[in-house]
């Protein structure tokens, strides 16, 4: 690979920049200042260093962070973003979220920086399903849920068909867990909120093959190997 492509590819900036860098004495091969940008360097065997910074070349990246209440979905906002929590990974700012998920709402979200993953993961085309644990306000029964089950009608856009399974249901509030394909603007609320059961606790537990197991609040973890292949092949990548 090419040293400027190298540096360019792991944010230092764009082609014409970090040839000027090259150019300028900034940039050593294995110790040795090297000026030449169409220098030939092996991402994975060679050091790489720019002003004294290590190189650590990752084309794409791939991660689920479990995403706490009170930060937006966003790479800017005046207020509290998810990029804050994944600030400690080199050149962070390449990477987005793929999708949303509301301020108040909680759980699994993907980022990368990997472009056309992130357009079919998020295209009606590929019917990539999402599952939510909710907890609603009353008592859910079966009947009550029929309306989501066959394609609910909102304001906008009638809503697909949804499954939807009741996990405990109480006078007070109840649980459940429901899985659409679809990503509208607050879906998730506005269908529970049409059957008469507002949503007081929104988590999303699964976005494809992607599960969120375990993982902590506020934290994340790269995906495996599997886990990649899979969800690349649900959208026609592999």
């Amino acid at each position: 690979m090419r040293l400027d492509k190298l540096l360019a590819d792991s944010g230092f900036g764009t082609r014409s920049q970090v040839k000027r860098l090259i150019k300028k004495g900034f940039v050593t091969v294995n110790g040795e200042t090297i000026k030449d940008p169409s220098f030939n360097v092996d991402p994975q065997k060679d050091e790489v260093l720019v002003d004294g910074e290590l190189v650590e070349y990752e084309k794409d990246y791939y991660l689920i962070l479990h995403k706490p209440q009170g930060y937006i979905t966003s790479t800017k906002d005046r207020q509290m973003t998810v990029m804050e929590l994944i600030a400690d990974i080199p050149r962070f700012e390449r990477l987005f979220p793929v999708g949303r998920l509301d301020k108040d709402a909680e759980g699994l979200l993907l980022i990368t920086n990997d472009g056309e993953l992130a357009h079919r993961l998020t295209h009606p085309k590929w019917k990539v399903p999402k599952v939510y644990f909710v907890v609603v306000e009353g008592k859910l029964n079966e009947e009550n849920l029929e309306p989501l089950k066959k394609g609910i009608e909102l304001k906008d856009f009638r809503a697909k068909p949804a499954k939807v399974r009741i996990l405990k249901a109480e006078e007070s509030e109840s649980e459940a867990e429901i899985e659409i394909t679809e990503g509208k603007y607050h879906q998730v609320k506005r269908m529970f909120e049409k059957i008469g059961h507002p949503v007081k606790y929104l988590r999303r537990i699964q976005f494809g093959n992607l599960k969120l197991g375990n993982l902590p609040v506020g934290e994340y973890r790269f995906l495996t190997k599997e886990e990649l292949k899979e969800l690349k092949k649900s959208v026609g990548l592999e």
